[in-house]
C-alpha cells in the first residue's frame, strides 16, 4: 500500500471510460464502520490533456494519490500516498465534521458551545476544594465525637476514652510517619538528591504526592472508624462499636496482603520483603534494610499498642474495660508487651553482627552495642508489674534510671559523631525554588547546628523515658 507511484507517462492513453480501475468511493468505508480496510492494488493510470475537468476529478479519485470528501464527510481534498492514510484522515474530517454538527445543534437550542479545555477546573481550585471538604469532615467528626463523650456518665468517660485511644492511637501515629515520609519525599525531590538510587527503588517507586495521598486515606477512614465507635457505644449499641477496630484493623491488613494488583502492587510487595529481611538478617544487609529497622525502633511504642490492641480483639475484650485488670491476658502484666517493644531494637542489633560478619569493621559493633543499650531500659520497666513496690523504688527504679541516661547520651553522641555530616544540613535547604523557609536557613549554619542538636538530646531523652511500659 506504501509503496511510491511511478511518473506519469507522456504517451496517449485509451479513452477514459474503457478504464477498468475502481473508484475511491468503491474502496472506502463508510465512516462508522469498525475494522481496518483492504489494501486495493493499485495501477498506473494515464492521464489525458484533451480530458475534461469532470473526468479529470474521477480520475484522481480512482488513481489513490488524491482524496475527496465523500456523502457523509464532506470537505476538501486531502492528499496522501496510500488508501489507508486517506481512511485515517477521513476519521480525523468525519470527527471533526460530528463536533462542529454537535456545536451547532447546540448553538440552535439556545445553549453556548463551550470547549471541552475550558470546563476543566484548575489543579489550585480542586486543591482548595478537597481542602475545604476535608476540614468539613474533620469538624463533624469531632463535633460527633464530643457530643457521644459527653453522653457517658462520668466514671465511665475516662476508661472508656482510653480504651478508644488504644485501638486508634497507633494508626493515627503510622498516618503521621506516612505524611512525613513524604514530606522527606519532597524536600529530597526540591534538592535534586537521588533518592531512588540510594534507597534502591525500582523506576515505578511512589512520589511525594502518592505518599500524601495514601496518608489522606488513613486520615479520613481512622478518625471516622473512631466516631463510629465512640457514636455507637455511646447510644447503646455495644456490639456494632466492637465491630469497628475490627474491621478497620481487617481491611488494612488484607489491603496490604492482597496479591492483586491494585493499590500499589510492587510498593507493597517491596515493603512485605524489606520487612522480612529485617526480622531474618540471613543475607547482606542493604541500605534499605537497616533504615527501614531504623524507623521501627522509633516505632517501638506504635508496636506495643497494635499487640495490645490485636490481643482485646483476639479475646473479644472490645468495648470493655478488661484493659483495667492488670492480671488479664492483655493487661499491664503481659509479657508480650516488653518482648514487643525491644524486638526492632534486637533486629536492628541483628543487623549490626550481620553488618560485622561482612566487613570486619568495629563500627558495626560499637552501632550494636547502642542498641542493646535499649534492652535493660524496656525490661527493667517490665519489672514494676513482677516485683513488690518497696523493691522497685529501692533496687530496680535507680537501675532503670541509670540505663535509661546510658542509652540516650550513647544515642545522641552516635547521632552526632558517626551518623551526620553537618554540613549537609544547611546544603539540604538549597532547594530549587527558593521560598521564605530556604532563605531563612541558607547561610545561617549555626542556627540549622544548634537547633539540630538542642531538638535531639530533648528528644532523645524524652523518648527513653516514655518508652518505658510502667508509664503507657
Amino acid at each position: 500500500v506504501g509503496a511510491s507511484l511511478s511518473p506519469l507517462p507522456t504517451a496517449s492513453p485509451p479513452p477514459l471510460q474503457s478504464s477498468p480501475l475502481p473508484t475511491l468511493a468503491d474502496l472506502a468505508i463508510p465512516c462508522h464502520a469498525a475494522g481496518r480496510p483492504r489494501a486495493p492494488f493499485r495501477r498506473k493510470v494515464p492521464t489525458s490533456p484533451t480530458a475534461s475537468p469532470e473526468s479529470r476529478r474521477g480520475l484522481r479519485l480512482s488513481d489513490g494519490r488524491h482524496g475527496s470528501s465523500l456523502p457523509c464527510c464532506p470537505g476538501r481534498p486531502r492528499y496522501g500516498l496510500s488508501i489507508l492514510g486517506f481512511v485515517r484522515r477521513r476519521r480525523r474530517l468525519c470527527d471533526r465534521v460530528r463536533a462542529r454538527r454537535v456545536r451547532a445543534g447546540a448553538e440552535m437550542k439556545g445553549v453556548s458551545a463551550i470547549p471541552a479545555v475550558a470546563i476543566i477546573p484548575s489543579p489550585l481550585f480542586l486543591w482548595r476544594v478537597k481542602v475545604i471538604l476535608f476540614l468539613l469532615w474533620g469538624l463533624c467528626c469531632c463535633k460527633i465525637g464530643w457530643d457521644s463523650v459527653m453522653r457517658m456518665s462520668v466514671d465511665l468517660r475516662d476508661l472508656f476514652l482510653y480504651e478508644a485511644f488504644l485501638y486508634y492511637n497507633p494508626l493515627l501515629l503510622v498516618a503521621l510517619m506516612i505524611w512525613l515520609w513524604g514530606v522527606n519525599l519532597w524536600v529530597f525531590a526540591q534538592s535534586s538528591v537521588n533518592y531512588a538510587k540510594v534507597f534502591d527503588l525500582s523506576q515505578t517507586h511512589l512520589s511525594h504526592r502518592e505518599i500524601w495521598r495514601c496518608a489522606t486515606w488513613l486520615t479520613l477512614v481512622v478518625p471516622t472508624s473512631m466516631t463510629a465507635y465512640l457514636y455507637l457505644y455511646s447510644h447503646g449499641e455495644v456490639s456494632l462499636a466492637a465491630s469497628q477496630p475490627v474491621l478497620l484493623y481487617a481491611i488494612l491488613l488484607m489491603i496490604l496482603l492482597s496479591p492483586f494488583d491494585m493499590f500499589y502492587l510492587s510498593s507493597r510487595f517491596f515493603f512485605l520483603r524489606t520487612m522480612w529481611r529485617i526480622a531474618l538478617p540471613l543475607q547482606a544487609i542493604t541500605f534499605p534494610d537497616f533504615f527501614m529497622a531504623d524507623i521501627f525502633t522509633s516505632m517501638s511504642k506504635v508496636f506495643s499498642d497494635l499487640e495490645r490492641s490485636g490481643c482485646r480483639m483476639v479475646h473479644r475484650q472490645v468495648a470493655t474495660i478488661a484493659w483495667f485488670e492488670a492480671d488479664s491476658i492483655c493487661g499491664s502484666h503481659s509479657v508480650a508487651i516488653p518482648l514487643v517493644l525491644v524486638l526492632p531494637y534486637l533486629c536492628r542489633f541483628f543487623q549490626c553482627l550481620r553488618q560485622y560478619k561482612d566487613t570486619k569493621e568495629k563500627t558495626c559493633l560499637l552501632n550494636a552495642l547502642k542498641y542493646s543499650t535499649a534492652v535493660p531500659v524496656i525490661f527493667l520497666s517490665a519489672l514494676k508489674y513482677h516485683v513488690f513496690p518497696d523493691v522497685w523504688i529501692s533496687f530496680y527504679r535507680p537501675l532503670w534510671l541509670i540505663s535509661s541516661v546510658v542509652n540516650s547520651l550513647y544515642s545522641f553522641y552516635w547521632d552526632i559523631k558517626r551518623d551526620w555530616d553537618l554540613s549537609i544540613l544547611t546544603r539540604i535547604f538549597m532547594f530549587k525554588n527558593p521560598s521564605a523557609w530556604s532563605n531563612l536557613l541558607y547561610g545561617r549554619s549555626w542556627v540549622v547546628f544548634y537547633w539540630v542538636l538542642g531538638s535531639n538530646l530533648i528528644l532523645r531523652c524524652t523518648w527513653t523515658y516514655k518508652l518505658s511500659a510502667h508509664l503507657r
